[in-house]
């Protein structure tokens, strides 16, 4: 089945302590992963940033939810239990826990409160697509990143092939690569040499080399290209090069450097456009948001 939304966790989570015992929030989410019949693929679902499994995410805001409204409490780091109130809730048998069902309890609405007008301009989408909070500032933010990524690729398409050379340059430098910047201009652009474009040192000792190949193209890079390039890198008995182009590889092209022996990164123009956000290459910082939780250990009194 589908990942359930947060707000169809909320009952079976709170069913899930109705026994009264302390509960890990860990405990609850492999308990309510086997109630939903999930996967192992949908538990490992990660949100957009890669940093927590979606169905984590969405179980830790469940609780957090009702224990807003009093339902559950927290009983030290990671651990609840369910309230009497929650239990005279469980009492009335309700058939669904929700955040408007939540809204009877003064407590919810008073967490709720300086932030109830945004809320209610972002209801209907919340409703339709039943996201947590994290999960819609997740989502804006990367609607935001693939809006940037393709302006930022069409200027990369538009731009000069000697342009191009440089700021592929500027990518690789950024992420350690060539030394410092000076070194690897000398190195990209000069060569021309068997389908080789440039050499850049690997770390900035220049223990090892890797072979460059960089187009500006439009059309689908195949795989015969890349095969030269192949051809060139035995030529030069080198085991490494990056393949870097503004449009994209077709799968034989993939299937192809997935077999051979040397080891030839391929880069397409999506691909480069997130490598120069992630660096800050041609792109400028306007404002960041750090969320934050509570850590419960400092509360502890010795």
């Amino acid at each position: 089945m589908a990942i359930p939304d947060y707000q169809s966790i909320m009952l079976p989570l709170l069913r899930f302590a109705a026994d009264g015992n302390e509960h890990s929030l860990r405990e609850a989410i492999e308990g309510l992963s086997e109630k939903f019949g999930l996967t192992e693929i949908e538990k490992s679902e990660l949100l957009p940033s890669g940093q927590q499994p979606r169905f984590d995410n969405r179980v830790a805001w469940s609780r957090s939810y009702m224990s807003k409204a009093a339902l559950l409490e927290s009983t030290r780091r990671g651990h609840f239990r369910i309230t009497q109130r929650g239990r005279e809730v469980l009492s009335k048998n309700p058939t669904e826990i929700n955040v408007r069902f939540l809204d009877q309890f003064p407590e919810f609405v008073e967490f709720r409160g300086k932030h109830r007008e945004r809320e209610e301009i972002t209801e209907t989408a919340e409703t339709e697509t039943l996201q947590t909070p994290g999960e819609l500032l997740e989502t804006a933010y990367q609607k935001l990143r693939e809006d940037l990524t393709a302006e930022l690729l069409k200027f990369v398409r538009e731009c000069s092939p000697s342009f191009f050379e440089r700021l592929v340059i500027d990518v690789l430098v950024k992420m350690g690569y060539g030394g410092s910047r000076k070194e690897a201009g000398k190195a990209i652009g000069r060569s021309g040499d068997e389908g080789i474009d440039g050499i850049i040192n690997e770390d900035r000792l220049g223990l090892d080399v890797i072979y460059v190949q960089a187009k500006r193209w439009q059309a689908t890079v195949g795989r015969p290209e890349i095969q030269k390039f192949a051809g060139a890198l035995q030529g030069h008995r080198a085991k490494k090069g990056v393949f870097i182009t503004t449009s994209d590889f077709s799968r034989e092209a993939g299937e192809y450097v997935a077999k051979i022996d040397s080891k030839i990164v391929l880069i397409d123009g999506e691909q480069l456009a997130q490598l120069m956000i992630d660096h800050n290459v041609g792109v400028t910082p306007i404002t960041s948001y750090e969320t934050k939780k509570v850590d419960s250990d400092y509360f502890i009194e010795g």
